[in-house]
């Protein structure tokens, strides 16, 4: 399945075919996607305890992988997903205009995106001697 979680798509077959929206859920096992504001559905709710109400909530229903094409962010065309291989990780390209459609992946290895900084050095904090402590010690001292 070429479509991801927050992918821009258009829908290009059934009721809300020319639609474009975003990405909110996947299922690869279903091979099913559900895109924010399409395929809109009613569901009965029933009232589980005395004090709910019933009502009808609409939501969205799940449409095939197959029905909705990934939207380039760079060319804002609808494209069939490539596949390229870049510093090693397999990416996926648009085919019209080179740009990666992976928001995640920015042109950067792997490596260079994990880059961690060494931890502090956890240092001891002394309680603070109070002034008060400190006179009679002196007043020995002279």
């Amino acid at each position: 399945m070429n479509v991801k979680l927050n992918d821009n798509v258009l829908v290009i077959t059934g009721k809300d075919a020319g639609r474009q929206g975003k990405v909110i859920a996947t299922s690869p096992k279903n091979n099913t996607v559900k895109v924010e504001g399409l395929n809109i559905q009613s569901k009965s709710k029933k009232a589980r305890k005395a004090n709910e109400v019933s009502q009808i909530v609409k939501q969205e229903g799940a449409i095939d992988a197959s029905n909705v094409m990934v939207v380039c962010d760079a060319c804002g065309k609808p494209v069939r997903v490539k596949h390229a291989f870049v510093d090693g990780k397999k990416i996926r390209v648009c085919p019209k205009c080179g740009a990666s459609l992976d928001k995640a992946y920015g042109g950067r290895g792997k490596k260079a995106a994990q880059v961690k900084e060494a931890p502090k050095k956890r240092v001891r904090k002394r309680a603070a001697k109070s002034e008060s402590a400190e006179q009679p010690a002196e007043d020995k001292a002279e």
